[in-house]
């Protein structure tokens, strides 16, 4: 009603000046322009809380069960909970109510699916938003977003008849980043600053409706001091890459819904994906569910899921078909890997494959035999040997090496500077900004030299199954692990006229 009257009174004003002679077009020009964008920033605000409103609309149905492993996680997050389903005893003993609980941890662990189980726990309302939520180009606007979702989350809880609502907001350090990074513009300030003053008024009393905040970041350091203090958020729960006992837990909860073959072994599965998150696994057994479709099978089979598990890893099989020159050189490479690798650490090797998936051509994948954590020097120096073991190779059968030793000499680099610079070489413990440059570049040096020479004496004694090796990737593109065991046990074969005419120098 009121927009219809301040539309005919703005008509009969132009029209007024209108037949007093004046040019009103550009008045009606920049009438227009101004009539546009209020709809199209009504309607977006208007998109954005009935999206906000929809995500609202239910408790969610996850529960703790339905999240595998994490089981550290899940108790400390259950105990800050707890706080918030017995009030009594907070207003009994005066207890401050957590006003945030932040997780912690890299994509893909489960933060979000904590987050819809927290709400499930509590029995809250969930609102589910992101940081880049609240942030606009306008100042004020993501401040007012802010507003409006707290005030929100008490609107929705007071109509379903809840007494507790979590907002939960993912990528918590687009919103949360320090302040001051920003030197264009105030509108991240000034948004997290209205957050700070949000989590601040939340107040526990026996009307009042009990908001929690959950943050979810995989950048921690980014964050802004002021929001990890206490009395905003109060907890902050690691959620790590699960352990192999975990993997197996999350594994088992993907598989409930696919039918398997009696060959699936979940416990080698599970030891296979070292490394692995959560979405990782599931990818794992949806991969698995949609080879076995494509090869027409009703059910889903071990080898399904360790194709599953190198496409995962490494990506799909490409068309692109190296040259039988070049594919013999990638053989001799990733059996020196290999042998390197399983002569240092038996049992190490999964598989080897020259077929080429995603980015390589051919490639080596490993299994530890338990997931490691801390390293030794002895087990850095072995990991470096096996890195350049495939580059060894390629010089002793063909006199020179290629580029596609690029990445492996990357990774044989990394691993000498942990050596250094963790204080396991003999320089002992130095810090990198005042010890002289050269004297570490010496020091990576020697340790890379060392690793190299080694990986050159294994391959020259086990020189025979090498060749072996490699001429069975060129027939048959894959050898699995145990296959490279058993050529180990046997008889050593004396290698080719062929290999002792192009042995190159070391």
């Amino acid at each position: 009603m009121i927009k219809d009257v301040g539309i005919g009174l703005v008509l009969a004003c132009l029209i007024f000046l209108g037949i007093q002679g004046y040019n009103v077009i550009p008045l009606l020009f920049l009438g227009g322009l101004l009539y546009f964008l209020f709809l199209t920033v009504g309607s977006q605000g208007l998109r954005r809380r009935q999206h906000t409103v929809l995500q609202a609309s239910q408790v969610p149905t996850v529960s703790f069960e339905d999240v595998g492993g994490q089981e550290n996680s899940k108790k400390e997050l259950v105990e800050a909970l707890d706080f918030v389903r017995d009030r009594d005893s907070l207003l009994a003993l005066g207890i401050r109510p957590l006003k945030g609980i932040l997780l912690v941890g890299p994509p893909g662990t489960g933060k979000t699916m904590l987050a819809k189980a927290a709400a499930s726990y509590t029995d809250s309302v969930f609102i589910a938003t992101s940081g880049s939520e609240f942030i606009e180009v306008y100042a004020g606007v993501g401040a007012q977003r802010v507003r409006d979702v707290f005030r929100q989350a008490r609107e929705e809880a007071r109509k379903r008849g809840k007494k507790s609502a979590i907002i939960f907001i993912d990528e918590l350090e687009v919103l949360g980043g320090k302040r001051g990074k920003h030197s264009s513009h105030l509108e991240y300030d000034q948004t997290l600053n209205q957050l700070l003053v949000e989590m601040d008024g939340l107040t526990v009393s026996e009307h009042e409706v009990l908001v929690l905040v959950v943050g979810a970041t995989n950048r921690a350091d980014l964050l802004d001091e002021a929001l990890l203090r206490p009395g905003r958020f109060d907890r902050v729960v690691r959620v790590e890459l699960p352990d192999k006992t975990a993997r197996y837990q999350i594994i088992t909860l993907h598989v409930r819904n696919k039918p398997l073959a009696e060959d699936v072994d979940l416990h080698e599965i599970a030891r296979q994906t070292f490394g692995f998150s959560g979405a990782h696994l599931e990818s794992v057994a949806n991969e698995a569910a949609i080879l076995a479709r494509r090869a027409g099978k009703g059910e889903i089979g071990q080898t399904e899921f360790i194709e599953a598990i190198e496409k995962v890893m490494l990506g799909e099989r490409i068309d692109r078909q190296p040259s039988q020159s070049e594919l013999r050189r990638v053989a001799f490479h990733e059996g020196g890997h290999a042998l390197v690798g399983e002569v240092l650490k038996p049992g190490y090797v999964s598989s080897i494959n020259i077929s080429p998936r995603g980015a390589t051509l051919g490639y080596v994948r490993n299994t530890p035999a338990e997931d490691v954590y801390l390293y030794t020097k002895e087990m850095l120096e072995d990991e470096i040997c096996v890195a350049l073991g495939g580059a060894v190779a390629e010089e002793l059968m063909f006199g020179n090496r290629s580029t596609g030793a690029g990445n492996d000499f990357q990774n044989a680099l990394g691993l000498a500077k942990r050596i250094v610079y963790g204080g396991l070489s003999p320089l002992g413990v130095i810090d990198e900004e005042t010890v002289p440059a050269q004297q570490v570049h010496d020091m990576i040096t020697a340790v890379l030299r060392r690793e190299e020479e080694r990986a050159h004496r294994l391959l020259c004694q086990f020189r025979g199954v090498l060749e072996i090796v490699a001429n069975r990737l060129l027939h048959d593109e894959m050898l699995t692990g145990e296959e490279l065991r058993s050529m180990l046990l046997e008889p050593q074969p004396l290698p080719s006229s062929d290999w002792q005419v192009r042995q190159g120098p070391a």
